[in-house]
């Protein structure tokens, strides 16, 4: 209902239900009408992604703390936002792309290499979480500063490039959505899979060794499911680094450090914080409109000051 141009409830309701079993699919039936139009050609798009890169952020920032040991990390500290940023800086200047569609899979590219890189060089003796967390603030260092090379090279890639990084659900219509959907879903089942073995490598690894954990191969699967989780939702809505470092303390409030309920809950809360953002961002600055990065931060960093003084939560 609410944008640049306000809809009814019963006008949205009427462009849904006119969506149920068209052939296209929701995203692809014909518009009847403007409303219509609006609400599914560029509402309801948006209001997907949204949730599914919300949940997919929660998650990963949940497996990220449980595996690094460290409740301050997100998707930054592994280099996962610096390697996505770096090749979609890189392909907007080689090949002109302007369109989220067109510069997503080198985006989600990026991501995945840096992860490789920072699961290989801390692999080399154990992929212990101190390794990770050296290994991946030493990748994200040197990637931001390539990046930083890139778009000072070409006024027209910073144009483009700017609009990305700052974090963003609007401009982008229902083929992102699909594009990133299958990766998400197989890092959402990986997560699931991890729950168990991050309960148990919670109290040590040489006690979670003696209860039978393979230590390699359970962080390899959590890190995929990281990789795939936080690469695909960067590359779609660019860095939102933020909703992945507060969502699992607010969850721990509810579930405590069971990884078995904190993960699809860090999922629910992901995808609800990331829509109230973006439903507060179109309301503040209209007729114009606040991104959902910017806009995130601004509310959950006072949010988190408060939840951090919890007593309850600080013993989490």
């Amino acid at each position: 209902m609410i944008g640049t141009r306000s809809l009814s409830p019963a006008a949205v309701f009427d462009a849904l239900a006119h969506a149920v079993g068209c052939a296209g699919g929701p995203f692809r039936c014909p518009a009847e009408n403007t409303a219509a139009e609006i609400v599914r050609g560029l509402r309801l798009p948006r209001t997907a992604l949204a949730a599914v890169t919300g949940a997919a952020l929660g998650i990963a920032g949940a497996l990220i703390q449980g595996y690094t040991r460290n409740p301050l990390a997100d998707a930054g500290l592994l280099g996962l936002n610096a390697g996505a940023a770096f090749l979609a800086a890189l392909s907007i200047y080689l090949f002109g792309f302007t369109a989220p569609e067109q510069y997503i899979w080198f985006a989600f590219a990026g991501a995945l290499l840096a992860g490789l890189v920072v699961f290989g060089a801390a692999s080399t003796g154990r992929a212990s979480p101190l390794a990770l967390v050296l290994a991946g603030s030493a990748v994200a260092a040197f990637l931001q500063a390539m990046t930083n090379a890139v778009v000072l090279l070409d006024g027209t890639t910073l144009d483009t490039y700017r609009f990305w990084v700052v974090g963003a659900v609007s401009g982008r219509d229902a083929s992102v959505f699909w594009q990133v959907l299958p990766f998400l879903a197989v890092g959402i089942a990986l997560a699931a899979l991890s729950g168990p073995t991050l309960n148990l490598l919670s109290l040590g690894d040489e006690v979670a060794r003696g209860l039978g954990v393979h230590l390699g191969r359970g962080r390899a699967v959590g890190l995929a499911a990281i990789v795939l989780l936080c690469g695909a939702a960067t590359a779609a809505v660019g860095p939102i680094a933020f909703l992945g470092l507060v969502v699992p303390h607010i969850a721990r409030v509810w579930t405590g450090p069971d990884y078995r309920w904190l993960i699809p809950y860090s999922g629910v809360l992901g995808a609800l914080s990331l829509l109230l953002a973006d439903i507060v961002g179109r309301v503040v600055a209209r007729p114009g409109e606040v991104q959902v990065g910017v806009m995130l931060a601004a509310l959950g960093a006072p949010f988190f000051l408060v939840m951090v003084r919890r007593r309850r939560l600080a013993a989490l």
